[in-house]
């Protein structure tokens, strides 16, 4: 599998999907053992267990990306941990440009 994934990276994945892809402390690997070395990095195994439902806990205060706020998790048992996306954060201009829009497309023009 991590070969597989190490293949995709290196030969298929185009650039836009990369950068696409949100930047994480995480690291999954089998080869280590769990860790958790927040805010730097936390170690985590690759597949959640069955713990993982009742078992996690929030890692640190919820932080802010370019577009997301989000938290990382981690289960107290095994040690698997995600980011968890909380929220988007609006693109206002986007916004703005769209009410704009919406209100040109419902103006009636009635001939005189």
């Amino acid at each position: 599998m991590l070969r597989e994934r190490a293949h995709v990276l290196f030969h298929g994945m185009s650039r836009a999907k990369e950068d696409a892809q949100m930047p994480t402390i995480v690291t999954y690997t089998d080869q280590r053992p769990p860790a958790n070395r927040y805010p730097r990095q936390i170690i985590s195994p690759p597949r959640a267990g069955s713990c993982c439902f009742s078992e996690m806990e929030e890692v640190g205060t919820p932080q802010q990306d370019d577009r997301w706020v989000f938290q990382y998790r981690r289960c107290q048992r095994c040690g698997f941990a995600v980011r968890v996306v909380l929220r988007e954060i609006p693109d206002t201009t986007l916004a703005n440009s769209l009410r704009k829009e919406l209100a040109r497309s419902f103006v009636r023009n009635i001939p005189e």
